[in-house]
């Protein structure tokens, strides 16, 4: 027995120095500050974590890479490939079909919306909403009316509307319009018993007219502010929400049944959220972090918390005896500060 472990080490560790020996094929998508290609040459926190995987180790490999996420794996799935980096997620559902590093980055969720509207922006988009104007045209039509009829009763009762109908209605309006302020004047009190009437009514009828005004403002300008905000996963039901189809962000939407356009890649999904096709992103914090704070940073801002946090790992084959001497050199790389180095020049200095 002893015999038989002694060989099957020897054995393994053979396989592995003829691995180290031959050209591995590493698979990735561009997901920037990931992995990118930047002057022609491979970029990125991963692509250069894997570089100095590859020295620690004596590697030589070469980079394919791919337009879908979903590929990337596919190629891990079947063994085409010898190892995948990129933002790839720790998932007990992706660890049933391949294996993983140990992690080499701490992220999660985040949502990305427009960027806030100042609140000025938001009083006259209120303002100007359809419904207001609709409540403020039928007022001006009450008040003309209402001043018009006055005159019909007072024109010949007292010399305020003793005046040609082309001529009267703006007094008239202006007189409806006291009346619904002010109380009215105190001068021109009608005088006939029709327009006595007619003013009482008026008075009483401005009370209502006055505090229906001023609830239509307050109710127009409270739903602007409610559905012009998002703060957290609760505010995404009815918005038009993206992401990247198979992504752990794509399932965590689909569980909280939240209805998203699933995009293919990183750049069609920033390109439709630029264009105003969606309201909306949720996908990697990080990732969305350096949109916003880069290229993005005029359309895009951040919106709560980061949520369902995760590990990114490197993922292998099932079975691959790479994943046990990758573990060791990370250790190495985490000990010797090269991994902080890496870090730091992409992201800053850890919290």
């Amino acid at each position: 027995m002893k015999r038989f472990f002694a060989i099957l080490a020897v054995a393994t560790a053979l396989w592995a120095q003829a691995a180290a020996a031959q050209t591995l094929t590493v698979t990735t998508v561009t997901r920037v500050p990931f992995s990118m290609v930047e002057g022609g040459e491979d970029s990125g926190f991963s692509m250069e974590l894997l570089a100095a995987l590859a020295e620690a180790l004596a590697w030589d490999y070469r980079v394919e890479r791919l337009e879908r996420f979903g590929d990337m794996l596919t190629r891990i799935g079947d063994g085409t490939a010898d190892l995948a980096i990129a933002n790839i997620s720790i998932t007990a559902a992706r660890e049933g079909v391949m294996d993983f590093s140990q992690p080499i980055f701490e992220a999660g969720l985040q949502i990305m919306v427009p960027p806030g509207e100042s609140a000025g922006s938001s009083v006259w988009r209120a303002i100007l909403s359809p419904d207001l104007l609709l409540a403020i045209g039928a007022a001006f039509v009450l008040l003309i009316g209402g001043g018009m009829l006055m005159w019909v009763f007072e024109r010949r009762a007292q010399p305020y509307f003793d005046r040609p109908v082309h001529e009267a209605w703006f007094p008239s309006f202006w007189w409806a319009l006291n009346l619904v302020v002010n109380g009215g004047f105190e001068e021109r009190v009608p005088r006939t018993f029709l327009g006595r009437i007619f003013g009482v009514l008026l008075v009483i009828s401005s009370l209502f007219i006055v505090s229906v005004f001023v609830a239509k403002i307050t109710t127009v300008m409270t739903v602007e502010a409610i559905s012009g905000s998002v703060n957290s996963i609760n505010d995404l039901y009815g918005k038009r929400v993206a992401t990247i189809e198979g992504s752990t962000a794509a399932a965590f939407l689909d569980r909280r049944e939240i209805t998203y356009d699933g995009y293919s890649a990183l750049e069609p999904m920033l390109s439709a959220f630029e264009a105003g096709d969606v309201e909306v992103v949720v996908f990697d914090a990080p990732i969305l972090s350096y949109y916003a704070n880069h290229d993005g940073r005029d359309v895009a801002r951040l919106a709560g918390p980061v949520f369902l946090r995760e590990n990114y790992g490197i993922a292998f084959p099932t079975g691959s005896p790479l994943v046990e001497e990758v573990n060791q050199a990370l250790l190495a790389l985490r000990e010797d500060g090269t991994y902080d180095r890496i870090y730091s020049e992409w992201f800053g200095q850890r919290r």
